[in-house]
């Protein structure tokens, strides 16, 4: 019977609450005038009392009374988008990355191993900053980042056929710091944004941070699907589209120079935006085409990082744009995160001109190459197919034998520690169940490819 009218006090506190008649810091009625009003015991509204404050619903201030607590439900990104494939998502594809253990096997991870990496190189640097003055150690950063470092990079996509003044590049933290500022600077809560299906999944994660309407068109081998590319913009007039340079992620396709083209027509013709991620860039051997390049930095934005090549425990990334929206960037640079990081320009610069980067980046894409061959024959021994073969890069972008869902055999493969990336946390539409990617510098132990088979054996229907 106690149980009974504590539930009703609690019940009639919420209904307070929800209609409103108690807002946001109000003090409630003190134990002894509500236990009258409702004609309970006061121990029965103590205890009412205190539950409330365990479920986080109204506030014990000692002295003073019970408040009502703040009823603003924090925006929670897991719940931003549609409740499909929920288990096996982006987010759990990036926190079974970054978290595993070092016997963990990653090939769902989207990075190279460390020993891949210029770790002499990334030393002999660390040395040098050691007796660098005092402000490079200690100081804030320009806003628009280290002077000489953008140098180098314009000079670096000149390479590409990207015309950039050092003054229309802004350094940034890394290349996913980089769209957060773009889209704070362009979109608002509702607007539209166009990506590639699939396309990176963290695309999805930071558009839905922003609160955008996400609308996808599906990749092809040389680009996105340029009649259901127009057919979105006419329909859904997106301000933004949001795609990779050179290497596209997961597919390791190209585009095209007929398919930029046409890209770049219809951005004109809506007035679309378009941001240009090149952060696989120095893995090709052969330039691959570059809308900015074509486009002269007027609606298409170019952004990079050094996190693939270099190392993603220095970050550092740019943006390169029109010089009246750098201004605007630099503004909200300064309003989210203050100076640039100048310690890790610094290094960057240090590993760049020292000599040893070009020939780094050459061997890599040997390396690459060899590990791309490799890892596809060995995924086709087990009927695993590869969707294209990718002219450089990491990625392999897979088909699964037929019947069977990757998400399944990703949540097998973690059981035994292996780290998997199936298809549909790439897709918007969710069309990618029977697709996974492999990142073939992650996928060089034959222990990944005996727990593959494991894993097809029990997601098999029947």
């Amino acid at each position: 019977m106690q149980t009974t009218r504590v539930a009703m006090v609690m019940a009639t506190i919420r209904q307070r609450i929800a209609g409103r008649g108690l807002t946001t810091g109000t003090k409630l009625p003190s134990v002894r005038k509500l236990a009258g009003t409702l004609k309970v015991s006061t121990s029965t509204v103590v205890d009412a009392y205190e539950r409330l404050v365990g479920e986080g619903v109204i506030l014990s201030r000692p002295g003073s009374g019970f408040y009502v607590a703040d009823q603003t439900v924090p925006f929670a990104l897991a719940e931003a988008g549609p409740r499909r494939e929920r288990a096996v998502d982006p987010f759990w594809v990036s926190r079974q990355s970054l978290e595993a253990g070092e016997a963990d096997l990653k090939p769902g991870c989207g990075w190279l191993p460390p020993s891949w990496l210029p770790e002499g190189a990334l030393r002999r640097a660390l040395r040098a900053l050691a007796r660098a003055e005092n402000a490079t150690l200690s100081d804030y950063g320009l806003p628009l980042g280290l002077a000489p470092l953008r140098h180098l990079i314009a000079r670096r996509m000149a390479d590409r056929g990207i015309e950039s003044a050092p003054d229309q590049i802004m350094l940034t933290d890394s290349a996913t710091q980089a769209i957060d500022l773009l889209c704070r600077f362009l979109i608002e809560p509702g607007d539209t944004v166009l990506i590639d299906d699939p396309c990176y999944f963290n695309f999805h994660a930071l558009l839905r941070a922003h609160r955008a309407n996400i609308v996808s068109v599906p990749y092809t081998p040389c680009g996105p699907d340029i009649a259901l590319f127009a057919k979105a913009l006419a329909e859904h007039r997106p301000r933004l589209y949001i795609t990779n340079a050179a290497i596209h992620n997961p597919t390791g396709a190209t585009l095209s120079p007929v398919i930029a083209h046409r890209v770049l027509k219809l951005a004109d013709q809506f007035a679309l935006t378009v941001i240009e991620d090149d952060i696989f860039g120095d893995f090709e051997h052969t330039p691959a085409p570059r809308l900015a390049a074509f486009d002269g930095l007027d609606r298409v934005i170019h952004i990079g990082s050094f996190s693939k090549t270099l190392s993603a425990s220095v970050r550092c990334g740019f943006i390169a744009a029109r010089r009246d929206w750098i201004e605007g960037l630099i503004d909200l640079k300064i309003a989210t995160a203050f100076g640039a990081g100048r310690l890790a320009a610094e290094l960057v610069l240090h590993v760049l001109i020292d000599g040893s980067y070009r020939k780094h980046v050459e061997g890599l894409r040997t390396r690459l190459a060899q590990a791309r061959s490799e890892t596809a024959a060995r995924l086709q021994s087990i009927g695993i197919q590869p969707w294209i073969e990718p002219q450089a890069g990491m990625f392999l972008w897979c088909r699964l034998p037929d019947g069977l869902d990757a998400a399944q055999v990703a949540r097998a493969a973690l059981a035994q520690n292996v780290v998997l990336a199936p298809g549909n946390v790439f897709s918007l539409s969710q069309s990618a169940t029977g697709f996974m990617r492999f990142n073939v510098s992650q996928t060089c132990d034959e222990r990944i490819f005996e727990v593959l088979r494991m894993a097809l054996h029990e997601a098999r229907p029947g």
